[in-house]
């Protein structure tokens, strides 16, 4: 249909009698709708979504399953059981903008029990398999995009069943200039025989950044069994100078007259006689020759432990005492050094004792690997697919040579995954433990986990649904900002559940409070703190609206940082949720007024302890 054709159309619509205003505009957004490159799928609810719509999720900790290091530096890992879209929604506060590397493993969706969508497998003739799938993953991997980091990445796994349209989703999503490559997993030797026309070996580990940059991802480190040519045909002729003991002659003592030495293709002219001794050059010797480097390179790489030759026949050669690491090949198999699905099968085998409690895990070595290309010690990495818990695994393995990254694993407990597989796995890995033949494995133990839940609350801003999402929010603030360790008292005052609470670890400091009432007293308390110069209080406080009571803490200013809850998790939350029903508005709390007001009275003296 030509433009004007489609004008004249829109046209006859509006003059047609007897449309509804509804019926109208979905003709004419039918009309004026343009031809779109790309993926295009039938969206399908998904019942937690629609949970969503009513409930707002939270964090809880399952503290007697928290596994604590005596290390102080011990990273915090956590794992969380439940629902991956309620978990993302939680870390959309706690996390926003703070994720360097995400790793998932999500449903391969073929047809085959591996794909759940609202509580039943999606089966080969399920005519909107490949909408439901693509539903799924949209959902998620838009709010994993704003977890994501100025520099991070994401990598995918997947097979053939959904590997173009998850390319053109991701492309959608972080943008098609953003992807980064594609890599070809070696899965598997002995794959099952199902197929009559091809052996899959392979899966795929797709990736995206979230902006475009320079970075070089670090592959293997090279390991030369040769020397390196010091010369291109190609460059220009330069003269590098050599200082003395930098270069193995041929010869143990004697002299190297100057001239031109090594072959007619490839001359190397000798500027200085070269005096040997013990079969090093003794003096400055200068070659001129159509040099890799400069000659600060070649100065740098001597000081870095350059191992230079001379051959008999003149020709000069190198070898790094320590070569970088290479860009990653798109080909992942036993030469980067990892491994298959069957030696993931057996490691989880020896974990457990013989027990087979999960199909084709992920070997650890793969997650490494692709961590491994991001050149930092200290990352934050999420696997929201968490499986059997491997992602941890191999960061927690990754630890053990140096670094403190921190990991974040999500998954459900169906079958008893989360409790029995997911967290057990790594409770034997953190503690140790014994291999079926007897051999005891040291367990990595400068480590902790903890373990939370999701939970539901009602979503509708009434003052008593404020006030509950004020008081389980303290696990969460704990999570966003790395700080467990609970104080009883603040500048003498002992604490109390349902007023305020009390963090502290090195130079962090966390306060919550929970009854704005208690805020002049507490700011008193504060005037009292020492802080080291350029410290701060992180405090969060119970608030109507998005004023954390600033006034209140002017004579503080300097020793606090504010944020009111709960409208700072709100804001969040709305950022990533679906919309609300229209029935559910903000309702002021009445017990809250414009200014706190107390009767003179110490609120410590008149409020009794116990859970918020």
């Amino acid at each position: 249909m030509t433009s004007q054709q489609r004008q004249d159309l829109i046209a006859k619509v509006n003059q047609i009698e007897g449309l509804s205003i509804e019926e109208r505009s979905a003709l004419l957004g039918l009309l004026r709708s343009h031809k779109k490159y790309g993926l295009v799928w039938e969206d399908k609810p998904e019942d937690v979504e629609e949970r969503l719509r009513d409930q707002i999720p939270v964090l809880t900790e399952v503290k007697e399953r928290a596994i604590i290091s005596d290390n102080p530096d011990a990273p915090n890992h956590i794992l969380i059981e439940g629902d991956n879209l309620e978990a993302l929604t939680t870390l959309a506060f706690t996390h926003a903008g703070k994720i360097d590397v995400i790793y998932i493993d999500p449903p391969y969706n073929t047809g085959n029990k591996d794909f759940v969508y609202n509580d039943s497998y999606v089966d080969s003739e399920d005519s909107y398999r490949h909408s439901k799938w693509l539903s799924f993953m949209a959902k998620r991997l838009r709010i994993a995009k704003k977890l994501l980091s100025d520099r991070g990445v994401i990598f995918i796994s997947i097979d053939e069943n959904e590997v173009g349209p998850l390319r053109l989703l991701g492309d959608e999503i972080f943008l098609s200039n953003n992807f980064v490559g594609q890599w070809n997993w070696f899965k598997s030797a002995t794959p099952p025989a199902l197929s009559k026309k091809v052996k899959r070996t392979i899966e795929y580990v797709l990736c995206w950044q979230v902006s475009t940059n320079e970075d070089k991802f670090r592959g293997v480190q090279k390991v030369s069994k040769s020397n390196d040519p010091f010369t291109k045909p190609q460059n220009t002729f330069k003269v590098l100078t050599f200082p003395p003991n930098s270069i193995t002659c041929a010869i143990t003592n004697g002299i190297i007259p100057a001239g031109t030495y090594g072959t007619d293709k490839f001359p190397n002219e000798l500027l200085d006689d070269i005096i040997v001794v013990n079969g090093k050059n003794s003096n400055i010797v200068r070659f001129n020759n159509r040099f890799i480097w400069v000659q600060s390179t070649l100065d740098e790489n001597i000081r870095q432990g350059l191992y230079i030759e001379l051959s008999k026949k003149g020709v000069l050669s190198y070898k790094r005492g320590q070569y970088s690491r290479e860009v990653p090949p798109n080909l992942i198999d036993e030469k980067v050094g990892v491994d298959t699905t069957e030696n993931a099968g057996r490691m989880l085998l020896e974990i457990f004792n013989n027990q087979k409690l999960f199909d084709y895990p992920k070997p650890v070595s793969l997650i490494k690997y692709l961590i491994n290309f991001i050149d930092c010690s200290n990352l934050k990495i999420l696997d929201f697919f968490a499986g059997s818990g491997t992602t941890l695994h191999a960061v927690m393995q990754l630890n053990e040579k140096g670094g403190n990254r921190q990991c974040i694993l999500v998954t459900n407990n169906e079958n008893g995954i989360c409790e029995n597989v997911t967290y057990e796995r790594n409770k034997r890995v953190v503690n140790g433990y014994t291999k079926p033949n007897g051999e005891y494995v040291e367990g990595l133990h400068a480590n902790n986990l903890r373990y939370y839940r999701t939970r539901l609350i009602d979503r509708s801003r009434s003052p008593q649904n404020l006030r509950q999402l004020v008081a389980l929010s303290t696990d969460m603030l704990c999570i966003k900002e790395d700080l467990y360790s609970e104080m009883n008292e603040f500048v003498g005052q002992q604490t109390l559940q349902n007023v305020f609470r009390y963090f502290e670890k090195g130079d962090k400091r966390m306060m919550v409070i929970y009854n704005e009432e208690a805020v002049p007293e507490i700011v008193k308390l504060i005037e009292k703190c020492d802080l080291p110069c350029g410290q701060h209080i992180k405090v969060y406080v119970f608030s109507p609206s998005e004023d954390p009571w600033a006034g209140e803490f002017d004579s503080v200013e300097d020793k606090v940082e504010l944020c009111a809850l709960p409208l700072a998790i709100l804001n969040a939350y709305k950022r990533v949720l679906p919309k609300q029903h229209p029935d559910d508005v903000f309702v002021k709390p009445e017990s809250v007024q414009e200014e706190i007001q107390t009767d003179g009275n110490s609120i410590f003296d008149n409020t009794k302890g116990g859970e918020a």
